[in-house]
């Protein structure tokens, strides 16, 4: 590849004479070569300032033409010269010398000694084209890393032909540098000189500039490019098959990405036009940005089934997503009656050219006057508190779920159109079993709507539905039975490849993704019961004795299967008991003692006690009673559970209930142990409310740890024993 000054640059080896013709044509033909004939004193300017102006001008022109068309081992010996002619008197000099190591003594005392090697180097002869070239524009690319901006205007208004070299690694040209840097500036006055074609220049890796903004999320890059440019279509060009918005929304890039899909012709996003629209509806769809998710399915809903580069169909990747739609949720009972209130309105579509609304650049909000900006930190400051309890999470998440909601629509609308022959081909039936197995109800519920042949639809092991439903463990998706018509019937008598039936299925092992959700082993077999039942309860009672591929019923696979969560059960609820029944008869030899030794002693005269007409003395001797008999109460439950005979059945009612009564009754006795301890500083700290303050507050530290400790998992134990159940039977479809 040739330069614009020599075809060869001038090394350690035997160049020279070449390289010394081609430079002096050069520097004839610009004007230059009187500089470097003439002497090397340059003109007084006290004398004639014009004169030394245009010298200083042309000198430098014509030493810095010698300079980049030297290698870096040349340019090195010689970049401390100032003046174009001893430069060029020393490079001969330094060609004339024969024998390796010989020290070079110019005539002019300005000109430094210079140590040269007259043998090949072969890295230096090696270098490849793009070498040279990166050598030749080595001070632009210094110049644009440094950010300097004054090198590099002087730069490229002597070698405009610059703007469009690939000056560094992996053949990136000024315009990919300085995007990297984010110097707005450099990257302002690089556009200046470059055509429309150069903005289209792609590197080793095939990625424009623009590519490279939409990384980095400089819109205002972004918005230089597409200024010189008023042909989008060709900033657009897919570099390694993605679109600039398309990385844009990857790299999380909200503002850039809605703006380069404002500019995004619509008919490139288009399925006949590839796979580009595709894609881009799965990437914003996996970093939430809603609003072009939309748009893209209002104006093209045949996205939602279309293969993208990446094989993935839109649709199917959305259907898992659980954590988009409110059955994913799982919020604290006040957080969820703070989601419950919440009324979220989503912006309505819209309908011009723009597509979607474009936020205002931060650059353009950089002349806010100061009250502007005081006000903008004191809305932040009433901001925090929401941030603090967490409310802004939960409206965020409402909006979530919005969106999601209204995409499932879009999509389900298209599902509709879909012909039942080709509902395998565009993946429906893949996003359908996806949806089940992941317990997404409100996909499942809303395609189901959309075409109600996918309730009859199975999956390579014959498995409908319900089927699928059961296997996961997914109550939401198996409650759809109690609502079905005609359809329950079949779904429920249906057999799969290996000839089980829906009962042969409940009595698998759930998955371990699905019984980590629940504490403790004994839980989880409980959990485990309750489906079984459940399902026992709808089938027919000829299923309890069918036999599967295998020549087991049921009951056979419950027990085999469920050996280990048995054993784990047993080893959890022994554990929990025999810690709980420790503490509890520490509380009762305590008590015991404590209402014998009553505070403040007895009358010697009538022998009741002192305080025995003070309230706060029965206060005393009513919360010792009822810790008494609480603890006492709860180490009889925690020993019946010790001595529990551990069946497959008492995990669903019998055991789960003696826990209940045992940590029941032993917070009972926890919390009137405490109010007796109260009550008895009140009796024996009379008028000193400085003190007993304190120490009534200190008291109430373990009532508080046990309430935090163990008051969710008693909740729960009673929740899963005795609450309404997992499976909703009032279900509205």
């Amino acid at each position: 590849m040739m330069n614009n000054i020599v075809p060869e640059f001038l090394g350690s080896y035997n160049n020279y004479a070449n390289w010394s013709a081609c430079m002096k044509s050069y520097l004839l033909a610009n004007d230059l070569w009187d500089i470097v004939e003439s002497t090397a004193e340059p003109p007084i300017p006290e004398e004639n300032e014009a004169e030394f102006r245009c010298w200083r001008k042309r000198n430098a022109a014509a030493l810095h033409a010698m300079q980049i068309s030297c290698f870096s081992e040349i340019l090195s010996q010689i970049k401390d010269i100032s003046s174009a002619k001893l430069c060029w008197d020393a490079l001969a000099k330094m060609n004339e010398l024969k024998v390796p190591g010989d020290q070079v003594q110019p005539q002019e005392p300005q000109v430094p000694a210079i140590k040269v090697e007259t043998h090949p180097q072969p890295q230096a002869v090696n270098q490849g084209v793009e070498g040279l070239a990166q050598v030749q524009l080595r001070p632009l690319l210094e110049a644009i890393e440094k950010g300097d901006l004054d090198a590099v205007k002087n730069f490229i208004h002597l070698y405009p032909d610059s703007v469009h070299k690939k000056i560094a690694d992996f053949g990136r040209t000024a315009l990919h540098v300085a995007t990297l840097t984010g110097n707005t500036n450099i990257v302002e006055a690089l556009v200046e000189f470059m055509s429309k074609d150069d903005l289209k220049i792609v590197d080793n890796n095939k990625e424009t500039a623009l590519v490279f903004a939409a990384v980095l999320g400089s819109t205002r890059i972004a918005e230089i490019m597409v200024k010189k440019n008023d042909e989008l279509i060709s900033l657009t060009i897919p570099a390694k098959d993605l679109l600039p918005v398309t990385v844009a929304c990857s790299h999380g890039h909200k503002e850039t990405a809605r703006y380069l899909y404002s500019l995004t012709p619509f008919e490139l996003l288009l399925p006949k036009n590839g796979a580009y629209g595709s894609l881009l509806l799965h990437v914003t769809i996996s970093r939430q940005m809603f609003d072009i998710s939309l748009d893209l399915l209002e104006r093209c809903p045949s996205l939602a089934t279309t293969v993208n580069h990446l094989g993935i169909n839109p649709l199917h990747e959305f259907s898992g997503l659980i954590d988009l739609f409110p059955s994913g949720s799982r919020f604290v009972f006040w957080k969820k009656w703070i989601y419950s209130r919440i009324h979220v309105q989503l912006p309505a579509a819209a309908l011009s050219d723009v597509r979607i609304s474009i936020p205002q650049n931060k650059h353009k909000q950089q002349g806010k006057n100061i009250i502007v900006q005081g006000i903008d930190k004191l809305r932040s400051l009433f901001t925090n508190p929401l941030n603090l309890f967490g409310l802004k999470q939960i409206y965020d998440r409402k909006v979530a779920h919005a969106y999601a909601l209204k995409i499932l629509r879009h999509m389900s609308v298209h599902v509709s159109t879909i012909d039942d022959n080709e509902l395998g081909v565009k993946g429906v039936y893949q996003a359908f079993f996806t949806a089940i197995r992941r317990g997404v109800i409100e996909v499942v519920v809303e395609m189901i709507k959309a075409n109600s042949t996918l309730l009859t639809v199975v999956d390579r092991n014959l498995r409908g539905i319900l089927m699928l439903a059961v296997a996961h463990r997914q109550e939401k998706v198996f409650s759809l039975v109690y609502v079905l018509d005609t359809y329950k019937y079949m779904l429920i008598s249906g057999i799969d490849k290996d000839k089980n039936n829906l009962l042969h299925i409940a009595a698998n092992l759930a998955p371990s993704r699905r019984l980590d959700r629940i504490s403790g082993a004994a839980l989880q077999m409980q959990r485990e019961l309750q489906w079984y039942k459940e399902v026992e309860s709808i089938v027919s009672p000829l299923s309890k004795e069918y036999l599967n591929i295998l020549e087991q019923r049921p009951t056979e696979i419950f027990s085999q299967s469920h050996i280990q969560l048995v054993a784990d059960g047993e080893k959890w609820m022994k554990e929990t008991a025999t810690s709980c029944s420790v503490v509890g008869a520490l509380i009762i030899t305590i008590m015991f003692t404590a209402a014998f030794t009553v505070p403040g002693g007895n009358n010697q005269e009538s022998g009741f006690p002192v305080f025995l007409h003070e309230k706060s003395f029965i206060i005393f001797i009513i919360s010792d009673a009822i810790s008494l008999f609480a603890s006492s109460t709860s180490v009889l439950m925690f020993l019946g559970v010790l001595t529990s005979r551990y069946a497959e059945e008492d995990f669903l009612k019998s055991l789960p209930t003696k826990l209940i009564i045992g940590l029941s009754t032993l917070f009972v006795s926890i919390a009137a142990m405490m109010v007796a301890f109260c009550a008895t500083l009140i009796i024996m700290l009379r008028g000193q409310l400085n003190l007993i303050m304190p120490l009534i507050l200190l008291a109430s530290i373990p009532v508080t740890f046990f309430v935090l400790q163990q008051f969710p998992l008693l909740v729960e134990i009673f929740v899963s024993t005795y609450g309404p159940g997992i499976f909703n039977r009032k279900l509205k479809y």
